[in-house]
């Protein structure tokens, strides 16, 4: 069992910064796939962005602005997402989900292909 765990959410006003991170247990095939997700109140679990263990990116609609950079170390099993410029938006639950996608193939955005989950940390944006 892959254990997925968040940390680094928080409260900040708009225009701050905040980086997530994500640690996982050692299994390097179950985790070829990393990606973090956002779920605002009311509204369905989104993909922000993911990164395969080859270091390959993809940001999805809710990092296409620029503002986030995805980012992994493979030695210390840790997942990383730095948020800069906080929008009220952003704000909600980030979870990080890890899977063993192929290498070959650019990582994506559909929840069923990422197995492990974390419990989410809260990130909450004031105007």
């Amino acid at each position: 069992q892959v254990q997925v765990v968040e940390s680094g959410g928080g409260s900040v006003q708009a225009g701050g910064s905040l980086r997530l991170a994500c640690t996982t247990s050692d299994h390097p095939y179950s985790r070829n796939w990393m990606a973090w997700f956002r779920q605002a109140p009311g509204q369905e679990r989104e993909a922000v962005s993911c990164i395969s263990r080859i270091g390959t990116v993809t940001y999805f609609e809710a990092s296409k602005e620029g503002r986030f950079t995805i980012a992994r170390d493979n030695d210390k099993n840790t997942l990383y997402l730095q948020m800069t410029s906080l929008k009220p938006e952003d704000t909600g639950m980030y979870y990080c989900a890890a899977g063993s996608g192929p290498l070959w193939a650019s990582c994506g955005a559909n929840r069923s292909d990422y197995p492990y989950w974390g419990q989410g940390t809260q990130v909450t944006v004031s105007s």
